[in-house]
């Protein structure tokens, strides 16, 4: 049975896909509503990137420097651990678990409230694909703007570690600073960006197709915002396990 409603599930959110990517009506409308999803998706969300990537840098540098406690392991490599770390999961995994909560719980919320106020079912009505119409702006504003919220959480978190060697006596800051120099690799950083661009997508285009698709009424769509924020921290961890196999071979 669970079988059965997965593959049904997948079929609806494939042909929700094509109706979603569909030629659009009018190319102004849809460009004036990719830059305002851009602000309201990505821009509202930099604070939030900004604080969250500060403490991560932070901890991991503390973590890093407690645990490298040998005295044949250089005081640079707490800096170069710290980097390469950020670079290579949390500026864009744990990153994009965090954002999953924030953006797909509110994509959520505000597509299954015009699909319960009847909304929807009036753009239908007036001949507008509404799946085009809600859903792809967001899709590509999203899309388009997370590697600038990626390129933000590996800075700031370079600075949050850089924070608690000005602070405390862990590590000096020159040491860090070189650490963070020392056997840079170019690839993790694109390897980073193309990740968040992959999970942004898996976060929109889920939370939507759970908004899109509630039953009922408000009581039903908590429950869709609950499992859409589920769902894809479930496809994030799983392609970042594929992504991962695929670009660091």
């Amino acid at each position: 049975m669970l079988l059965t409603d997965s593959i049904a599930n997948f079929g609806r959110f494939c042909s929700f896909l094509g109706r979603v990517f569909a030629w659009p009506d009018k190319f102004s409308i849809s460009f004036k509503r990719v830059i305002n999803e851009i602000s309201k998706l990505g821009v509202d969300s930099i604070p939030l990137v900004i604080i969250i990537s500060v403490f991560m840098g932070a901890v991991c540098t503390i973590q890093m420097q407690l645990n490298v406690t040998s005295p044949l392991m250089p005081a640079y490599s707490v800096g170069l651990a710290t980097r390469d770390i950020v670079l290579l999961e949390f500026s864009n995994s744990i990153l994009c678990l965090i954002l999953a909560g924030k953006v797909g719980s509110s994509i959520v919320s505000e597509i299954g409230t015009m699909r319960v106020t009847e909304q929807i079912d009036a753009l239908e009505i007036m001949g507008v694909n509404s799946a085009n119409y809600l859903v792809m702006p967001k899709i590509v504003g999203f899309v388009m703007f997370m590697p600038v919220l990626d390129i933000i959480c590996m800075g700031t978190s370079f600075v949050g570690g850089y924070l608690v060697t000005v602070f405390t006596d862990l590590i000096p800051s020159s040491r860090y600073i070189y650490g963070l120099q020392a056997m840079f690799q170019e690839w993790y950083v694109w390897y980073g960006l193309i990740k968040s661009v992959v999970f942004a997508f898996i976060i929109v285009s889920v939370s939507s197709f759970y908004g899109y698709f509630v039953k009922g009424g408000a009581l039903q769509v908590g429950k869709a915002s609950t499992n859409g924020v589920v769902v894809s921290s479930i496809f994030i961890l799983l392609f970042d396990v594929i992504l991962t196999k695929l670009l660091l071979q």
